[in-house]
């Protein structure tokens, strides 16, 4: 697998992430829902990085820094066909790698508490993510999970 910095401007990304925020409306009522668009990840707090292999978009994710030394996790999303091939595995290990060369203390993320995102919670806690409240601008939200690590 190669992970890349993507400049968000090829269709597949772009597809993905469509489809990534469908699913976001999908099981999360609108005002739950903090996933970003294209035009928000242009961002230049956001660092985003499409995964591929032999050509073949697998995920992406995204990190987006809140300060000097916290940074959150965004747009963590693998491609449909490319799910339980690590892929997920392998984009969260990038970001705590670039993460730790910026020096950056903290890594937090927020997520959906419904059964949907029970496989991304289970993903960050095996990377040593715990339950936190929220920071940033997020408030409390009996749809959203926080969590966060040391980095």
């Amino acid at each position: 697998m190669e992970i890349k910095r993507d400049d968000l401007a090829g269709g597949e990304v772009i597809n993905l992430l469509e489809e990534h925020l469908a699913d976001m409306y999908a099981t999360s009522p609108a005002e739950s829902v903090h996933a970003l668009d294209v035009d928000a990840l242009k961002s230049p707090t956001i660092t985003f990085y499409s995964c591929w292999k032999n050509g073949e978009l697998l995920g992406c994710a995204a990190l987006r820094e809140l300060d000097a030394n916290h940074v959150e996790l965004k747009s963590m999303r693998t491609a449909t066909n490319a799910r339980n091939l690590g892929v997920a595995s392998t984009l969260l290990q990038h970001l705590l790698t670039v993460a730790i060369e910026r020096c950056y203390q903290q890594i937090s993320l927020e997520t959906g508490s419904m059964d949907f995102f029970k496989p991304a919670r289970a993903l960050y806690k095996k990377f040593g993510f715990e339950y936190c409240g929220p920071f940033g601008d997020y408030q409390l939200d009996a749809n959203s999970r926080f969590m966060t690590r040391g980095v």
